[in-house]
């Protein structure tokens, strides 16, 4: 024992001086260790700090309060809830029976002599420095104890005024305004001054606004409703706090009322799934992680861990390699006194351990100065504040034992081979013959079929993308596995090569301990650069393929549905000043109640209106004439396939043209920017016509008939009720039907506004379409953002380009990784060469060679190992990605089936599934990659080496 600790005590005294000896070597090897020891101890303590404790949670959730009551609008029916109060539903069931809705009085739950602060929430355009801007406003009395925790004060102090308000840092920046500033609201002649500026610690790109409770919210719904407008939503909790909190059981009581309770006490110790009603229901459960899915992640992750520390073995092994070649003397010394072959291994070993042992220590340093260093700048970037700096000891120590496990993993194949030369050959330089293995090939071998039939077998049986990247992966290393015969396999195409390449070639082949390492990193990271590439590529032209366009090529859109369309002449005007228009063709929309309703006729006094559907021309398969029931229940899985192709079942579409009710106002200006040619609909529009591009919508008669709801609440309450829907009014209007060969973009109908006028039918601006002169600039877009931000108004603005994928900066980052692992894996192997024949290169100068061919065998040793691995990662990484995309199509094609027997096939087409190859990235792979790696390596190659004598053999 004692003359084991002695031994390994000299190995790595000797492995520290040779690694401080060769300064350049040591730190390559230590960067590629200790940079992904970096990464993922960083990550590792960006994601632990990130996370907050339950206590940190319920401070910013809740500040110092023992609940937060909400009203869960069941109209105050028992209520189930989950623990933490995000989830609730009714006690009872109601599948045959209108669903319990409407407000509960909270304040009647709350116990005697509790502390209530009120928490309203709603939103207002807010006045800025450059224009208007949607902002959230809250009203909450921050400064009381109650609430502290909720919001962070920065500057100045919360409000305690009515005419007080403070501000988001946020909020403040992106307005322009200031603490001091005075701050109004659209439409209200009430102005405020604010009073400081605060942070949301889980959002801190928040543009919030916060007021005393009934200062701000109350007021503007005044101003808004006076101004014919709907006021905004307001949502209220109320924050309590009473001695004792409030345990499981009082939740349970209160939610008796119709009440949800997020509770202090609960969420510190929450209580077992059995004991919470809500889990019990059909239909609920704790949709927490299964254990499969957590073993499944492990695996994934052990996986990629794996894979990772592999790929630094092949990068690093070489270098340790090339240590050893160099001092190859000072081991032959360690024989020649009576070491052995253990002694030989100990001390190469102990270079991996050191290396490993200082990326660890490095990297773990790096990556907690760092991390705090950088705190700040990643609460910015995640948009929230952490909370400890937590730092989990065993957690870092893990990490760093991958990398002193990959150090002595990297080093193990030089020790193996450093241990079996001989004194004599070590001491005197020569390196002997020695045969490679034929047992790593045949293994490698059989790992490549037991894969490829693994991934053969997800592609065309399993739709388990598990199956296919396993199995793929495991072919991979079986690849890596054979890389020395593959080389092998190389090396007989050097007879059709120029000198310096053939030379090049034959050494490579003859060390293929040095070579096969490199080769094996490169073909692992042009596989996977390959693969996903493919995969990349594939799935951009499947979306190609199945992308519609809203607008013609190079059409604009400019919609806004909100306030009754009040910004729709600004936002017209921006549009037509500082775009290329050619055609501007103006839409409006029809509107029930007041003119600030929305189209969905939300709020009170609010309608809407639908085409009817004549019975005729409805798709049996979602017929409404079968109330109760699921009428495609009716029909066998052959009917319903075959039904899937009739007309009344094919969908019309709704991608394009907004037109809420399925009815557009607008004139034949809009025909010309859709690129509608018809004579016929044009004459039709001056008749007072309706235009309809969908045939369900004419009945046998030629008509269209318009259904006009005067207030969807009370028609919603008596279609729950089984009850025809009050103040209802039919209007029935000629219509033409325009060819079924023009595209409409997904519009159903369009109307004039003389004839919709004519009909009864109020309208409200909804925006315009334009047609351009060009394509449109990104200094063009921008000016109009900047402009439309100004108005502070949500305008659905599209210009259509066509289908634009986004892989092409993934390919691009993919192909330089692959590049730079490339040259990374070529130039070490080079290195090594070099140091390998270095004698053979004295010859060469001794006999007569030019200077030049140093240079030039060195460019063609680097460009052969970076050949070499790119030809066979480019092989290797095609196959999983074609398998994934063979499986992808067995899953699309499977739920193709199952929606044309559940009688959904006309909602949907066959699927698409293209496999597409990456040529411009293959190509800058197996051409531009090789070529740059020999011309960099024969660039930093000296033309002339030292002048000595070559020693005898």
């Amino acid at each position: 024992m004692n003359n084991w600790f002695h031994s390994w005590r000299a190995a790595i005294r000797i492995a520290r001086r040779d690694a401080w000896r060769y300064k350049g070597r040591s730190f390559l090897v230590l960067a590629m260790i200790a940079l992904p020891i970096l990464g993922v101890s960083a990550a590792d303590l960006t994601l632990r700090s990130s996370e907050l404790s339950t206590t940190e949670k319920l401070d910013r959730m809740i500040g110092a309060a023992d609940a937060r009551f909400n009203d869960a609008a069941v109209a105050g029916v028992p209520i189930l809830q989950a623990p933490d109060g995000e989830m609730h539903t009714p006690a009872k069931d109601y599948e045959d029976k209108a669903w319990p809705s409407g407000p509960t009085d909270v304040t009647k739950t709350f116990p005697a002599g509790a502390v209530v602060l009120t928490d309203s929430s709603g939103s207002a355009k807010l006045t800025t420095a450059h224009g208007l801007l949607q902002t959230e406003v809250r009203e909450l009395k921050a400064a009381d104890p109650v609430a502290r925790g909720i919001m962070t004060l920065l500057d100045g102090r919360f409000p305690e005024k009515a005419d007080e308000v403070a501000a988001t840092s946020h909020f403040l920046e992106t307005s322009g305004l200031k603490v001091g500033s005075a701050l109004s609201a659209r439409g209200s002649t009430d102005t405020y001054r604010i009073v400081g500026s605060y942070e949301l610690p889980n959002d801190l790109k928040a543009d919030q606004v916060n007021a005393l409770p009934g200062a701000f919210l109350a007021p503007y719904a005044k101003a808004v409703e006076k101004a014919g407008l709907t006021p905004p939503g307001v949502s209220t909790t109320y924050l309590v706090k009473t001695p004792g909190g409030f345990t499981w059981n009082m939740v349970q009581k209160i939610n008796t009322k119709g009440v949800a309770v997020t509770s202090r006490a609960v969420l510190l110790n929450p209580p077992a799934d059995s004991e919470v009603p809500l889990y019990q229901k059909e239909g609920w459960g704790n949709f927490e992680s299964s254990p499969g899915a957590e073993a499944a992640e492990l695996a994934a992750l052990g996986t990629v861990v794996g894979l990772a520390m592999l790929e630094i073995c092949l990068l690093a092994g070489p270098a340790f390699a090339v240590g050893a070649r160099r001092s190859r003397r000072q081991l032959g010394l360690v024989g020649a006194n009576g070491g052995d072959r253990s002694h030989i291994r100990a001390i190469v070993l102990s270079g991996g351990l050191v290396i490993g042992v200082a990326a660890a220590v490095t990297g773990t340093v790096l990556a907690l100065i760092l991390t705090f260093a950088l705190q700040p700048l990643l609460e910015d970037a995640l948009g929230q504040r952490f909370g400890d700096f937590d730092v989990r000891p065993l957690e870092l120590l893990g990490i760093a034992l991958i990398a002193v496990l990959t150090g002595l993993m990297a080093a193990v194949v030089p020790a193996i081979t450093s241990s079996r030369q001989t004194v004599l050959a070590s001491l005197t330089g020569r390196r002997g013959v020695r045969r490679s293995s034929r047992v790593l090939p045949l293994i490698g071998l059989g790992a490549l079929l037991l894969g490829g039939a693994i991934a053969l077998y997800g592609s065309l049986v399993s739709d388990q993308f598990v199956i296919v990247a396993g199995g793929s992966a495991l072919a991979e290393l079986g690849v890596v596995a054979m890389t020395p015969a593959l080389v092998g396999l190389f090396g007989r195409t050097g007879r059709w090569l120029p000198l310096s390449p053939r030379l090049a070639l034959r050494d490579a082949v003859r060390n293929r301990g040095r070579t096969a390492p490199a080769v094996a990193a490169v073909l692992a990271a042009v596989a996977g650069t390959v693969a996903v590439s493919t995969y990349a590529a594939s799935d951009d032209a499947q979306q190609a393929a199945e992308y519609e366009a809203r607008l013609p090529h190079g059409a604009v859109s400019a919609l806004v549905v909100e306030e009754g369309g009040r910004d729709v002449p600004a936002v017209r005007d921006a549009v037509q000043r500082l775009l290329p228009v050619d055609i501007r063709a103006d839409v409006n929309r029809v509107s029930v109640g007041k003119p600030g309703c929305s189209p969905y006729g939300d709020g009170a006094g609010c309608g809407g209106y639908e085409i009817v559907i004549p019975p005729a021309n409805e798709c049996p398969l979602w017929s409404r004439s079968y109330v109760g029931e699921d009428p495609s229940e009716k029909f066998s899985k052959e009917e319903r396939r075959k039904l899937a192709q009739d007309w009344r079942c094919k969908e019309n579409g709704d991608r394009g043209v907004y037109g809420d009710g399925g009815l557009l106002v607008g004139d034949a200006k809009l025909l010309k920017v859709l690129g509608i040619e018809d004579a016929g609909a044009e004459k039709a529009l001056a008749e007072g016509k309706v235009l309809a591009f969908s045939k369900a919508q004419i009945d046998r008669n030629g008509k269209v008939t318009v259904k006009v709801i005067a207030d969807m609440d009370k028609a919603l309450k008596a279609e729950a009720e089984g009850k025809p829907a009050p103040g209802t009014t039919l209007t029935v209007l000629p219509s033409y039907q325009v060819s079924g060969d023009e595209e409409s973009y997904g519009i159903q109908a369009l109307i004039t506004p003389a004839a919709a006028k004519a009909a009864g039918l109020s309208t409200v601006p909804l925006g315009s379409f334009y047609s351009t002169d060009r394509m449109p600039t990104a200094e063009q877009r921008q000016r109009l953002d900047g402009e439309i931000a100004k108005l502070g108004s949500d305008v659905d603005l599209h210009l259509e380009e066509g289908f634009v994928g986004e892989s092409s900066i993934v390919l691009l980052a993919l192909t330089v990784f692959a590049g730079l692992v490339t040259i990374g894996a070529a130039g070490i192997a080079t290195g090594l060469a070099q140091a390998d024949a270095e004698a053979d290169l004295k010859t060469l100068s001794a006999v007569g060679a030019p200077p030049r061919v140093r240079r030039t065998l060195s460019g063609f040793q680097c460009g052969v190992v970076a050949a070499m691995g790119v030809v066979l990662g480019s092989a290797a990484g095609v196959l999983p990605a074609i398998g994934l995309r063979l499986t992808e199509e067995r899953q699309q094609l499977r739920f193709y089936e199952k929606s044309l027997d559940e009688g959904w096939g006309a909602l949907s087409s066959p699927p698409y599934v293209p496999v597409v190859v990456p040529w411009e990235t293959l190509a800058a792979l197996l051409v531009l990659v090789p070529l740059g790696a020999a011309l960099l390596a024969a660039l930093v190659t000296r033309s002339r080496g030292a002048v000595a004598r070559r020693a005898a053999i």
